[in-house]
């Protein structure tokens, strides 16, 4: 003979599953909004940028504007995704932290693509190929081939860049790290350190622009790549980015880009 409850009690075994539905749904977090819907709900890109690094990000002598090629890069590709850029500038050695803070979207900023950064960013596909080159005085007479004929002299680099990782892993190198661009190349000049490191692209730009005493020295450094680095968890806005550097790569429009600041194709692998 079937157990038969009293009629609270068949109620309340009813109801049991249904409210068991009801509090999951409150106390389980709401699925995170996709960067793209985010930005474009909003209209704009948050973008970064160090803005004392020419030829790729400076602000303009003249106008006072940013310019460079980070700046017409991150433009072609708001214009594909359907929004405006709006620029935020930052000290390099802080740049990814504040992306992890979420105080922007995006880094346009030459971000070296690494495995480290990899663990704690997404990347677009590289949209830069370059190659670290050390930068000596005109009137240096030494030469150096390689980062190990450094040992014991003092080298530049930019604080937390890939160019300041591969000096610190050679032992007997006197690393001094700077934030910006300028004042290192100035020590530089003045003789407080023997040679900066820094990309091959920006060294040609210093060459053709700079008033200051230096000279190209050797490349000492496998190619680097250079992409869109931004928050994981945003797949959606992933694959945006990333047909939008396709879309400007066949185009035509990213090349001309590179041409129009360094003269060379620099968005290809060489």
């Amino acid at each position: 003979m079937p157990t038969r409850f009293p009629t609270a009690t068949r109620r309340a075994l009813l109801l049991t599953p249904l409210l068991t539905l009801v509090f999951s749904a409150v106390t389980l977090p709401a699925r995170a909004a996709d960067l793209l819907d985010t930005v474009r709900t909003r209209g704009t890109l948050r973008i970064a940028l160090e803005g004392t690094y020419p030829p790729f990000n400076f602000k303009d002598a003249k106008t006072g504007q940013l310019a460079g090629y980070d700046v017409d890069v991150a433009k072609l590709v708001c214009a594909r995704l359907g929004v405006k850029p709006e620029f935020v500038t930052t000290e390099w050695a802080a740049i990814l932290a504040g992306l992890g803070a979420g105080k922007y979207d995006v880094i346009v900023s030459q971000v070296g693509i690494t495995p480290r950064r990899q663990q704690a960013f997404d990347f677009s596909r590289p949209y830069t190929y370059s190659a670290p080159q050390l930068i000596v005085r005109r009137n240096e007479n030494t030469t150096y081939r390689s980062l190990a004929d450094l040992k014991g002299r003092k080298v530049g680099v930019g604080q937390g860049s890939v160019f300041e990782q591969q000096v610190r892993a050679v032992p007997g190198i006197e690393v001094k790290s700077y934030p910006a661009a300028p004042e290192n190349l100035q020590d530089l000049a003045f003789g407080r350190i023997d040679a900066a490191l820094n990309d091959s692209l920006m060294v040609a730009y210093l060459l053709k622009n700079s008033q200051l005493p230096i000279r190209a020295g050797a490349r000492v450094g496998d190619v680097e790549r250079m992409g869109i680095a931004f928050r994981k968890g945003n797949p959606t806005f992933h694959a945006a980015v990333d047909k939008a550097l396709d879309e400007v790569r066949v185009d035509g429009s990213l090349k001309q880009v590179s041409l129009k600041w360094f003269g060379v194709d620099a968005t290809r692998a060489p």
